[in-house]
């Protein structure tokens, strides 16, 4: 028996800016962005997000599709904003209103400039020990698992940079922030300490986030909007693989240089030294490299497009 060779599929690149419903984690929603972008025509298997959001946050996911899984890590390894609400009085289990209520303690009148003065002590490079409810690993194990057993093990303080905090609101027993904070920041650690700082405990209630990167949140790109739309309107709402870096200088290849470049073979380049630009063939992103002193363009990450 006698059959066709399979057409080899397309493989889906490009980044696309989901708003995370509450409820999912952040792996499911790159599931669910790969089972709707799959076709039989094109390949979604090789996709990632950039920064997980917990099951009980919302916003910005960003996740990198294809060939853009190759710039990932830069939006991993960028700054993030939130907004997010403290709910006063006592502290969680899991630092969020998914625990279970620990210690309680009566909140202190609030006013807007106590708020203010006690925030600003937060602001800068910072130590912060990280949550036994994390993704971080002992011996292999994801703490939350220890956690979920009712273990505590001792966690290192780590440095992380809080660029911002702004005051949006406050109640009598809550704070609304706006907050603008290097990679690596549990919201929820800073929450609870922002909390102690004012004389009481703390949980969130509300965690959203509004920016990754050079990334702003739109908040129409839902699950639900994706699910509405043709095969061809979502492929639409990719942004091009090299989007993550698209704020690099860019640089035409010499001529007749690009497809040594694809191969990732230097070449000459009448240009000064550069850390990182993003080469082009006319406008194809060719992919990443470095320009030495001496004028050498050095392929970092080749783009298969």
């Amino acid at each position: 028996m006698i059959t066709q060779p399979k057409t080899a599929k397309s493989i889906v690149s490009g980044v696309l800016l989901i708003d995370k419903p509450q409820g999912m984690t952040s792996q499911q929603v790159v599931s669910k962005v790969k089972y709707l972008l799959k076709s039989d025509v094109h390949d979604s298997k090789k996709a990632g997000h950039t920064g997980t959001l917990d099951p009980m946050a919302t916003g910005l996911l960003p996740i990198c599709l294809g060939e853009a899984t190759k710039f990932s890590h830069y939006l991993l390894d960028s700054t993030k904003r939130y907004q997010t609400t403290i709910f006063l009085g006592h502290s969680t289990t899991t630092g969020d209103v998914e625990g279970e209520i620990l210690l309680e303690q009566a909140v202190p009148e609030l006013n807007e400039q106590l708020i203010k003065d006690t925030i600003a002590q937060f602001v800068g490079e910072i130590q912060q020990v990280p949550p036994m409810y994390s993704a971080l690993k002992k011996e292999g194990r994801p703490l939350y698992e220890l956690a979920r057993k009712g273990i505590e093990i001792e966690r290192e303080a780590r440095p992380i940079t809080i660029y911002a905090i702004e005051l949006l609101s406050f109640t009598e027993n809550s704070i609304t922030l706006n907050v603008t904070c290097s990679k690596g920041t549990y919201i929820r650690v800073l929450g609870e300490d922002i909390a102690k700082a004012l004389g009481t405990y703390g949980h969130l209630t509300y965690l959203h986030r509004t920016q990754t990167g050079h990334f702003d949140i739109i908040p129409s790109y839902t699950i639900e909007y994706l699910e509405s739309l043709s095969e061809e309107e979502r492929e639409a709402l990719l942004l091009p693989a090299y989007a993550p870096v698209q704020h690099f200088p860019q640089v035409q290849a010499p001529e007749g240089r690009a497809e040594y470049f694809s191969r990732g073979m230097e070449s000459n380049i009448d240009h000064p030294a550069e850390p990182q630009v993003l080469v082009f063939e006319g406008e194809k992103c060719l992919g990443l490299a470095e320009i030495t002193d001496r004028k050498r363009l050095v392929p970092k990450r080749v783009l298969n497009l």
